[in-house]
C-alpha cells in the first residue's frame, strides 16, 4: 500500500540527510517529488500545497543554518504527514458489555469487516455474537452466517423476516448472554432519505457504544463526502478502511477522514480473516519509510497462530519429541501469516534489506512444497521420518504423490534432523545442562545451515 509514496519519502530524507548545502534546486526537486506521489496517492491538492508551502518556507529560512535546518525539515516533513492522516492513535475504548453497529454502502466490506473484528476481539477474550439486520441484500445474511461458522462465533440472523427491528425483539434475550455484539446493517447505491430513516430507527433501538462507518480506500477522496455525509446523519464515531492492500489511491481515504475528524480505528490489510489491524498513524508512517512496525507484526502473529496448537507443540518439545506432524503444524501457521514479503516490511530494519523478489518466491513454494510432501506421507512416517531414509522407496511415493521431488524430499528431511537437534540443545539449554562450549559447538554446526 502507498509503497510509490513511501520510497519518495525515503528519498527526499536522504537527500537532505546527505547534502551538503540545502540549495534551491534540491528542494525544489524534493518538493515536486512528494508532491507527485501524494496526488498520486490521492490525497487533498490543497493539502498537498499548504505542506510544499511549508517546507519552502523553513527551507529558504535564512535564520537556520546547517544541521539544525536537515533536522528540522526532516521533522516538518514527518510530522506533518502524520497530521494529514489522521494524527494520533484513536482505540475504541469498549466497556464490559459494549455494541458496535457497523454502517456503510454496498461494496464496502461491511460484512467482512464485521467477522475480521469478530475474530480480533475473540482472539483477545472477548465473548463476541454478530447480529445480521441486513434485511435489504439478499446475500447478506447468508454471508454472515458463513464467515461467523468459519471463525467459530454465534450469529443471530433471521433470513425470512424483513423488519430489522422485529430481529432485534427476536434475540434481545440470547444477546445479552454476551459482552460484545457486532452489528451489520443495511447499505444503499447512495446514502439515500430511506437508508438515513432505517439506520437512524436502528440506533434508537439499539444505542449502540459505537457507530462505526466501513469505507473502501479505493474510493480515495470521495471517501471525505461520504464521511461527512454519514456524520451528519448519525453522528459516527469513527472509521474502518478496507482493502488498504490493493489500491495507491488509500492516502485519499485516510486524509479525507482526518479532515472531517473521523477517526480512523481499523484498517483492512489483506483478504484472510486475520488480516485487519488497529491504525496507528506514526507506526503507518514508520512503515511507509522502511523502518518497520513490530506493534502491527504481534498482533498480526497473535491473530494468525493457534494459542492451543502452539502450547501444544511446545509441550511435545519439552518431552524432547518432535515430528514431521509439529514441522507441518507449524508450517499451516506460517502460512497463515501471509508473504514473506509482507512480514519482512514489518520487521524494523528489514524493509530496506531489499531481498529479491525471486528469493522470496522461491522461498515460499519450497514451504508449500515441503507441506505438501508432509501431506502425502502416512502417519508412521510423519511420526518416524526415520523411516524414509531406511526405505527411499518410500521417498520416490512420497513425492510422485505430491508433486514434488525427492531431492525437495531429501531437503525436508535434512532440514527436520537440524531443527530436532537444535530444539534438543534447547531442551538441555533451559535445564542448565549444555556449558559455553556446546554452545559454540551448536553455533559453528548450524551456522549458515539452516534454509527455512
Amino acid at each position: 500500500m502507498l509503497d510509490k509514496l513511501g520510497q519518495t519519502l525515503k528519498s527526499g530524507i536522504n537527500k537532505i540527510s546527505n547534502a551538503i548545502f540545502l540549495d534551491k534546486k534540491l528542494i525544489d526537486g524534493i518538493i515536486k517529488d512528494i508532491q507527485k506521489s501524494l496526488i498520486e496517492a490521492d490525497v487533498n491538492i490543497e493539502l498537498v500545497f499548504a505542506l510544499s508551502q511549508k517546507i519552502k518556507k523553513l527551507a529558504y529560512d535564512e535564520t537556520i543554518k546547517g544541521i539544525d535546518k536537515k533536522e528540522q525539515l526532516v521533522k516538518l516533513i514527518h510530522d506533518e504527514i502524520l497530521i494529514i492522516i489522521g494524527g494520533s492513535k484513536k482505540e475504541l475504548k469498549l466497556q464490559k458489555k459494549s455494541s458496535i453497529m457497523f454502517l456503510g454502502l454496498y461494496g464496502s466490506g461491511k460484512t467482512t469487516s464485521i467477522a475480521k473484528l469478530g475474530f480480533y476481539y475473540a482472539k483477545r477474550g472477548r465473548k463476541v455474537a454478530l447480529l445480521g439486520l441486513d434485511t435489504q441484500r439478499p446475500a447478506a445474511m447468508d454471508q454472515l452466517e458463513q464467515l461467523a461458522t468459519k471463525i467459530k462465533l454465534p450469529a443471530f440472523v433471521n433470513k425470512t423476516e424483513k423488519d430489522p427491528l422485529k430481529i432485534i425483539k427476536q434475540y434481545e434475550t440470547e444477546l445479552k448472554k454476551y459482552d460484545l455484539i457486532l452489528i451489520d446493517t443495511a447499505g444503499r447505491d447512495g446514502l439515500n432519505k430511506e437508508l438515513i430513516k432505517e439506520i437512524s430507527s436502528l440506533n434508537k433501538a439499539l444505542k449502540p457504544d459505537y457507530r462505526i462507518l466501513v469505507m473502501p480506500a479505493d474510493i480515495g477522496q470521495t471517501a471525505k463526502t461520504q464521511a461527512n455525509e454519514f456524520q451528519k446523519a448519525l453522528s459516527i464515531d469513527g472509521v474502518i478502511i478496507t482493502r488498504m492492500d490493493g489500491t495507491s489511491k488509500a492516502g485519499g481515504a485516510l486524509t479525507a477522514c482526518a479532515e472531517t475528524s473521523a477517526p480512523v480505528y481499523f484498517i483492512g490489510v489483506g483478504e484472510q480473516i486475520h488480516e485487519i489491524e488497529t491504525f496507528d498513524p506514526e507506526s503507518f508512517i514508520q512503515r511507509l519509510l522502511g523502518m518497520g512496525d513490530l506493534q502491527a507484526l504481534l498482533e498480526h502473529v497473535k491473530s494468525a497462530t493457534d494459542e492451543k496448537q502452539t502450547k501444544r507443540i511446545e509441550e511435545r518439545l519439552k518431552e524432547g519429541k518432535f515430528t514431521l506432524l509439529d514441522l507441518y503444524s507449524q508450517l499451516e501457521q506460517m502460512n497463515k501469516l501471509g508473504s514473506i514479503d509482507k512480514m519482512l516490511g514489518m520487521i524494523p530494519g528489514m524493509s530496506a534489506a531489499k531481498v529479491p523478489k525471486e528469493v522470496l518466491v522461491k522461498q515460499e513454494a519450497k514451504m508449500k512444497h515441503w507441506k505438501y510432501a508432509i501431506a502425502s506421507m502416512t502417519e508412521d512416517e510423519i511420526e518416524n521420518p526415520e523411516v524414509l531414509e531406511k526405505q527411499t522407496s518410500r521417498i520416490a511415493r512420497i513425492a510422485k504423490g505430491s508433486g514434488t521431488t525427492t531431492t525437495e524430499i531429501r531437503e525436508l528431511l535434512k532440514q527436520y534432523k537440524m531443527l530436532k537437534e537444535m530444539m534438543g540443545m534447547q531442551s538441555g539449554l533451559a535445564e542448565g545442562n549444555i556449558d559455553p562450549k556446546m554452545m559454540q559447538k551448536m553455533a559453528k554446526k548450524f551456522k549458515g545451515k539452516m534454509k527455512l
